[in-house]
């Protein structure tokens, strides 16, 4: 089993989907976590269902063990309000992390948006713009206030929420896809400007069960799953799992990579059996 005791986590864009699901995996395995959203009404909530989940879980494991004391810290995490892109709000968040737990070993940048599909040349730069500010723009504000504020001078691992798509190219994506190519490269960058100390990599869904991702699956699930080699759509979890394998120890010899998560399909179309 992974474990993170000790450790703090820092999760962007976590109140619900992959967000969500990889602070409940970062949890589990014994980090603190702080989780942000743009209403700190809703980051407080998904703060409350991870220490629920990781209250339950504790209760389990001191019944089973011998001694009985097998309970963790009630409060394993926190939420905190914070748009994404805005500075101020991040650099409090960072500094609210630190007081809480005491350390910053962990930073996962999942939050993003999509609101630019259609063609390109239908594009608008606000929807241009927002969409870069949210999935580039904000990656790099919170790893450097990260960096300077902890990791710089004790360490840490950084994670990188891109998509399949950054390694592809599909109809009405192409601002989308842009900024995760362009967040693949940066994960590359930051990972040689920050060795030895950080490992920063990413990982790469393909569509995932999540609100963001739902006008592409919701009303052809089926279709969709078929064209997958392994069958099905992802879930959440299957990207919180690869991320807590990322930030462990057991990925200690890895930076600057992007791991694919996508059920095969970048193979091509799947072969009738």
């Amino acid at each position: 089993m992974t474990d993170l005791t000790g450790r703090t986590a820092l999760v962007t864009g976590a109140s619900r989907g992959i967000g969500l699901a990889t602070a409940q995996s970062l949890a589990a395995a014994g980090a603190s976590v702080v989780l942000t959203s743009r209403r700190q009404e809703a980051a407080d909530k998904a703060a409350a269902q991870v220490n629920d989940a990781v209250a339950g879980a504790a209760a389990r494991a001191a019944d089973r063990a011998a001694d009985g004391d097998a309970a963790r810290v009630k409060e394993a995490a926190a939420g905190f309000g914070a748009h994404a892109t805005d500075e101020d709000a991040a650099r409090r968040c960072v500094d609210f992390t630190i007081e809480t737990y005491g350390s910053l070993d962990i930073l996962v940048n999942n939050a993003g948006t999509n609101p630019a599909f259609g063609p390109l040349t239908d594009m608008d730069h606000g929807r241009f713009a927002k969409t870069f500010d949210v999935n580039l723009w904000a990656p790099v504000l919170w790893t450097s206030l990260a960096v300077k504020a902890w990791m710089g001078e004790h360490g840490g691992s950084i994670v990188n929420t891109s998509s399949v798509g950054g390694l592809a190219v599909a109809p009405g994506m192409g601002v989308y896809n842009a900024t995760k190519a362009g967040l693949i490269h940066l994960t590359r960058q930051f990972a040689l400007e920050l060795a030895p100390g950080i490992r920063v990599n990413a990982v790469a869904p393909a569509v995932v069960r999540t609100r963001l991702a739902e006008m592409l699956w919701r009303d052809h699930e089926e279709l969709l799953s078929t064209s997958y080699p392994l069958g099905r759509i992802g879930e959440p979890s299957d990207v919180a799992s690869a991320v807590l394998f990322l930030v462990s120890d057991d990925a200690s010899w890895i930076t600057g990579q992007t791991l694919v998560l996508d059920g095969g399909s970048l193979l091509g179309q799947a072969i009738p059996q």
